[in-house]
């Protein structure tokens, strides 16, 4: 199993293509000079740089470009598959993370090569590239990036919430505990992030429901779990910022894990 805390296997650029994260592992920053393709075929991997956060469940496949300095997270027993690319290779690719949809094909493609091990250089294998680069253009781009601050006092918030997603703490009970006014951090979050308190907690706790959902809760449980008042509001809110309801993301992440868990059996 992958081990963060070793430091021959610190990186998961120095791991198998294919590693096992156990719940709650991280990666510490790091980058390297070629793009990375990371597709989790179980559990769900979390990305973060200096600009925002990234959540990629086994529906999703993220992109890491080049140079791009970055830390991971598993959610969950997470089996993360690795695609390393040559700059050569990501010109047809955006320039900063992002996160794909993955449709049927595309998962395919992707897993097979990874299963099968073969020289990029192959034939084989640069014709799977092809497909999976094809199907990333046609790709729906997850428009969920969380923004990161920079600033030490708007962080020391964020970092809260992220421990816990759920907390009912106003902004003032929240900067009374790490040592700023709530018309500095309002201020902060409307200038540094470009969004309010409000929509940035929203954000989070809607980038942890893609987690839960994703792992089989029921949107019930997961709305409370996550700090809703009541199923009603978190359907909302989840179906304005995704595009489609929990009930129907929970599905087709669903129909993802079976497809997956029929091509290992």
């Amino acid at each position: 199993m992958y081990d963060p805390s070793d430091e021959s296997s610190s990186c998961i650029d120095e791991a198998p293509l294919s590693a096992q994260m156990a719940h709650g592992a991280d990666v510490a920053a790091h980058f390297h000079d070629h793009g990375q393709l990371r597709y989790a075929a179980r559990g769900a991997l979390v990305t973060t740089t200096q600009v925002g956060t990234w959540v990629a469940p086994a529906s999703r496949i993220m992109w890491v470009p080049p140079f791009a300095v970055h830390s991971s997270k598993a959610y969950g027993e997470t089996d993360i598959r690795v695609l390393s690319l040559p700059v050569t290779l990501t010109g047809q690719l955006p320039a900063e993370p992002s996160v794909f949809v993955a449709s049927a094909l595309l998962r395919e493609a992707y897993m097979a090569l990874m299963s099968e091990g073969e020289p990029l250089e192959s034939p084989r294998a640069r014709l799977l590239i092809d497909v999976v680069f094809a199907e990333l253009a046609r790709a729906a781009q997850e428009p969920l990036r969380l923004p990161e601050p920079r600033d030490r006092r708007l962080k020391a918030v964020t970092d809260l919430l992220h421990v816990d997603p759920a907390s009912p703490a106003t902004l003032a009970e929240l900067g009374h505990r790490t040592g700023a006014s709530e018309r500095t951090l309002s201020r902060l979050f409307a200038g540094e992030l470009s969004m309010s308190f409000h929509q940035w907690r929203t954000l989070l706790r809607i980038q942890r429901a893609l987690i839960e959902l994703s792992d089989g809760a029921s949107v019930t449980d997961t709305a409370i779990r996550l700090g809703w008042a009541n199923p009603s509001s978190f359907i909302d809110a989840f179906t304005e910022l995704v595009g489609q309801t929990p009930g129907g993301y929970r599905s087709s992440a669903r129909s993802s894990r079976n497809s997956l868990g029929e091509r290992s059996a």
